[in-house]
């Protein structure tokens, strides 16, 4: 097992799209699955949630983790875990935000092969009642690993 380099963790960061978000929620460690862009410009993770419980524990301790992963096998696989900061964002931010995200996301799925989900089609068509939650995450570390 190797420590990866900056650049290397970055670019795994930027070829995936599911993640997995750690938080703190009723004292206790939660962990869920997200879909997530990476943007370089701002070196953050963009992502949106319907309102719940976990925007509301983010809002109370906006510090988290995010980790992504790419497993081949027991030998052969890569893992970027990186701290940050939740940093909710509103009106026209979260408009051009939530449009990058969904593009970006788009982007990484048609370079995978992948049809793209119909969630992700959808976004423009959403009413101002079903408004999502738009957030990043401000990137304060990176740490990468992998095994050959």
């Amino acid at each position: 097992m190797r420590a990866m380099t900056t650049e290397e963790s970055i670019k795994l960061l930027a070829h995936n799209y599911i993640g997995r978000l750690g938080y703190i929620s009723r004292a206790r460690g939660e962990i869920i699955p997200i879909t997530y862009y990476y943007n370089p410009e701002q070196h953050s993770i963009l992502t949106y949630s319907g309102q719940g419980g976990k925007i509301e524990a983010m809002r109370k301790n906006p510090l988290v983790t995010f980790q992504v992963d790419e497993i081949s096998s027991l030998e052969e696989w890569k893992s970027v875990l990186l701290y940050g900061k939740f940093e909710e964002l509103e009106g026209a931010d979260a408009k051009y935000m939530l449009r990058l995200f969904s593009e970006g996301v788009k982007k990484v799925i048609k370079n995978t092969g992948n049809p793209c989900p119909d969630f992700i089609e959808n976004f423009s068509s959403k009413s101002n009642s079903e408004s999502p939650v738009v957030y990043r995450i401000n990137i304060d570390e990176v740490n990468g690993r992998q095994r050959e």
